[in-house]
């Protein structure tokens, strides 16, 4: 079967919210694969900008959601009630290794760590420092042994704190004035991870549907592991053509109309749109490539959609009540397109809580800024 990319795109659009509203922000969430929120109210602006009427408080108070560490180790937005999944899924997967052999911490003292998180928060939630003593109390002092000089805090029992939240015994917890928390997921639900070959299969398949057809590579890019993890699961997945290249589709989702996705769409830092998709080529063609990613990474900047492709950079600066959004479009605007482009500055007010002010224009700023 031949996919055209057009039909990809409009496909994608509508199951991340982007044509048609979710009525939930769970159902966001759960249509974006994970709603990526290392930037947390880059993550907050991610789903309500795809739910109808919501705003970012809105979504800080859905208790059917949870803050914890997702794919690639970084913290997103996941619901609650597929923790089981996700948790057996990235559990599976193999640890990066990204400290120096004379800091990483062994399997064994990770194993410990893990425990002593779990342990630590099964009653309480915690501040980083408080989680630092608990962690050292049941495991030792050289727990506290500093890796980064430089970074105030970067204990060595840190190097685990993502590994503790695939295990399923770490989340976010409620902000205590400004300082974060960390909670145990159990108590805000009991729950055992789904056995992990069947977590992953199901994680892929949802991959799968929020932004396939895609391939092992793809896949794996967007897990942080080498494709050999993963290639086995994608054995009896039906196949398709797109853009000269083998593409893996969920079984029984192989619909993909030949229509065309319309309208212009502001996305913030990390978007899960921008961060999962690819091609990386077609998604963000031309000089998109070069302006709005840093050598094929997506999630640096503020995303322009034009018809569901990256077509410019933005950036948003709050002074007072007033949101100043400065868009850089990287194609010209049409009378139509301007008067959506409008709608759109409304709707980021309208969340953010501002009354927004609207600049067409270079963005001279950097990547986070």
């Amino acid at each position: 079967m031949e996919i055209t990319w057009g039909a990809v795109v409009a496909r994608r659009m509508r199951r991340h919210g982007l044509t048609e509203a979710f009525g939930t922000a769970v159902e966001a969430v759960r249509g974006m694969c994970g709603a990526h929120a290392q930037i947390a109210a880059a993550g907050e602006v991610s789903v309500a900008v795809r739910v109808e009427g919501a705003d970012r408080g809105s979504v800080q108070r859905d208790d059917g959601l949870v803050k914890t560490f997702g794919p690639r180790g970084t913290v997103h937005l996941l619901p609650l009630e597929d923790l089981p999944m996700w948790t057996g899924a990235l559990s599976a997967l193999p640890g990066n290794g990204q400290q120096p052999e004379p800091i990483r911490m062994s399997p064994d003292e990770i194993d410990q760590v893990v425990v002593a998180i779990g342990e630590a928060l099964a009653d309480a939630d915690l501040t980083v420092d408080e989680l630092t003593e608990e962690v050292v109390r049941r495991t030792g002092e050289w727990a506290r042994t500093p890796t980064i000089p430089a970074f105030q805090g970067a204990w060595r029992w840190r190097q685990a704190v993502h590994v503790a939240a695939h295990a399923g015994v770490l989340c976010h917890g409620p902000v205590r004035g400004r300082l974060t928390t960390y909670s145990n997921p159990h108590r805000l639900r009991p729950f055992d991870p789904m056995p992990q070959d069947k977590a992953l299969t199901e994680l892929l398949h949802r991959y799968l549907y929020s932004y396939g057809p895609a391939t092992p590579q793809q896949f794996a890019r967007w897990l942080s592991v080498p494709p050999t993890t993963v290639k086995p699961y994608f054995d009896d997945l039906p196949r398709a053509t797109l853009a000269d290249h083998t593409v893996w589709y969920a079984p029984g989702d192989g619909d993909f109309p030949d229509e065309r996705a319309e309208g212009v769409r502001l996305l913030p830092y990390f978007d899960a749109y921008g961060v999962g998709s690819y091609p990386r080529e077609l998604l963000f063609p031309g000089k998109a490539f070069e302006r709005a990613t840093a050598r094929g990474q997506a999630g640096n900047y503020p995303l322009l959609l034009v018809d569901g492709i990256v077509a410019g950079v933005w950036h948003q600066k709050k002074a007072g009540r007033t949101l100043h959004v400065t868009v850089e479009a990287l194609t010209p605007l049409n009378r139509r397109r301007r008067t959506l482009l409008d709608a759109e500055v409304d709707r980021l007010g309208a969340i953010l809580g501002g009354t927004p002010s609207l600049t067409l224009g270079d963005v001279t700023v950097g990547a986070h800024a």
